[in-house]
């Protein structure tokens, strides 16, 4: 007899991306699928990970000790207030164990980062998924839907798959509606990206209230996503409660050197920023010049609608692939007719938009 499944919410959990590489195509050689940064790190980075591997057989044993205070400093932020993980996923999930359980709600907007549910739903809390604006978050329609079981509201700003974001207006009336034990989680994984000048950095408002916490990562604009760190700002209680189930060792040694380097080039930071956004506005008008709809982005990636059915998603996600180059699409409905292109650099952007053109022009 199989063992009985722990928790029932497992059974719910499902697949948020399509596919990916198959034996009908080749390999692909122009990445363009997982929003990393193909800037890469710094170079100090780099060297900082290959030179903390010699003392590899040791344990980092306290990583807060040593990376909480270099972020304080970097951000302007109280350290005692962070703590760190692998990556800002192994945050999010840490943050529904403690906050979520049977008969609990998670409030999400519907097409916002799809593996949200996922974390309530491994931890047997029902999910609210509100319907948003053009894949803009509806604050009125978050704030309709809080009932006395709601315990967290999870807002990614921007977000992830759309690049949408919401003013720090819009974020401020959300919050204020929320009651003293609801927790409001802003993933804030792209922020470094953001040019939008109603935009305000999460912090301000973590620095404000007592049931708000921010989610950062190194993973994007500081080009460490293989290196799996990242952190989170909150109030004292709340970074106590995740710290609490947190791995034994939740970072290696070579990921915390790296990102120890990587807060301190901030040339390398401001090059990447400047590089993305070009990338962006390039590739977005480029893309109109096609005829195709581009959902207007603050990070570093665009969702780009196809809109013929005789064109699908799909069918220019295989063209692609043919050519080597991956691009990414989404399990859930709202997404079908969409692919996201992370931006890269101006010759990998080209080869993507050549190969969109031919394929809209019935080429190969």
């Amino acid at each position: 007899m199989a063992v009985t499944r722990a928790k029932v919410g497992i059974d719910r959990i499902k697949p948020h991306m399509v596919g990916g590489a198959t034996d009908e195509v080749p390999p692909a050689s122009v990445l363009l699928n997982s929003n990393e940064s193909v800037f890469g790190p710094s170079p100090n980075a780099i060297a900082a990970a290959r030179a903390a591997v010699s003392g590899i057989e040791r344990y980092l044993e306290n990583p807060d000790q040593v990376l909480a205070p270099a972020i304080a400093a970097h951000f302007g932020l109280d350290g005692s207030r962070i703590t760190t993980g692998q990556g800002s996923d192994d945050l999010l999930a840490r943050l529904a164990r403690a906050y979520l359980g049977p008969g609990t709600e998670l409030i999400r907007s519907a097409n916002g980062y799809l593996k949200v549910p996922n974390y309530a739903h491994a931890n047997d809390a029902d999910v609210v998924s509100v319907a948003d604006d053009g894949f803009v978050p509806s604050v009125d329609r978050m704030i309709a839907a809080l009932t006395d079981c709601t315990r967290i509201v999870y807002l990614a700003n921007p977000e992830n798959p759309a690049g949408t974001y919401l003013s720090g207006a819009e974020v401020r009336r959300l919050h204020a509606a929320l009651p003293d034990n609801v927790l409001l989680v802003i993933d804030a994984a792209y922020e470094e990206y953001v040019d939008a000048e109603d935009y305000e950095p999460a912090h301000k408002l973590v620095d404000e209230a007592d049931n708000v916490v921010m989610c950062r990562t190194f993973s994007k604009i500081f080009g460490l996503a293989g290196a799996r760190v990242g952190w989170i700002y909150g109030p004292e209680d709340v970074i106590d409660s995740v710290r609490r189930i947190a791995l034994t060792f939740p970072v290696a040694s070579p990921s915390a050197a790296a990102a120890l380097a990587a807060l301190e080039d901030r040339s390398h930071t401001q090059f990447v920023f400047d590089a993305n956004r070009k990338g962006r506005e390039w590739l977005t008008s480029e893309l109109g010049a096609l005829g195709l709809s581009v959902v207007p982005s603050q990070a570093n990636f665009l969702l780009v609608h196809m809109p013929d059915p005789e064109k699908s998603a799909a069918a220019a996600d295989m063209a692609l692939r043919q050519k080597g180059i991956a691009v990414r699409r989404f399990a859930s409905p709202a997404y079908q007719d969409y692919i996201r292109i992370s931006i890269g650099h101006r010759h990998e952007l080209k080869a993507a938009r050549d190969g969109i053109a031919s394929f809209l022009n019935g080429g190969a």
